[in-house]
């Protein structure tokens, strides 16, 4: 079997175009986290030092798609971001975590603790 009979075999399995998207959307998560810590010139270990983890902890952070909310606000506002999520429902989209421009920014994070899943997940998950 050639290995483009075999990749069209496994695309054609029930499931399989959902899991694709699923492992896509972990490796964009996984290559923005990193692609965010070095533009902002950080290593791992010097940003496990800001947020108080270990740099092992840092580099599992990076390859995980369910990194809970707060553990993804802590790694971005210490590199000097913040964290906004959104729902898009055809062209409404409704702000649901981040900074409000009339919220001062004490108020501007909602204690919410779930896990993240892939942005394919959420959409699901709050359509």
């Amino acid at each position: 079997m050639s290995l483009e009979q075999w990749e069209k075999k496994v695309l054609e399995t029930p499931g399989a175009e959902d899991r694709v998207r699923e492992v896509e959307d972990e490796l964009r998560l996984a290559a923005g986290l990193t692609a965010l810590r070095e533009k902002a010139g950080v290593s791992q270990r010097e940003l496990a030092e800001r947020i108080g983890v270990s740099q092992p902890r840092i580099a599992a952070i990076e390859r995980s798609r369910n990194v809970t909310i707060d553990v993804l606000e802590q790694y971005v506002e210490a590199l000097g971001g913040h964290v906004e999520i959104s729902v898009v429902q055809g062209h409404r989209r409704t702000s649901l975590l981040g900074r409000q421009e009339s919220r001062g920014a004490a108020d501007s994070r909602p204690s919410i603790k779930r896990k993240v899943g892939s942005p394919t997940e959420t959409s699901r998950r709050s359509a």
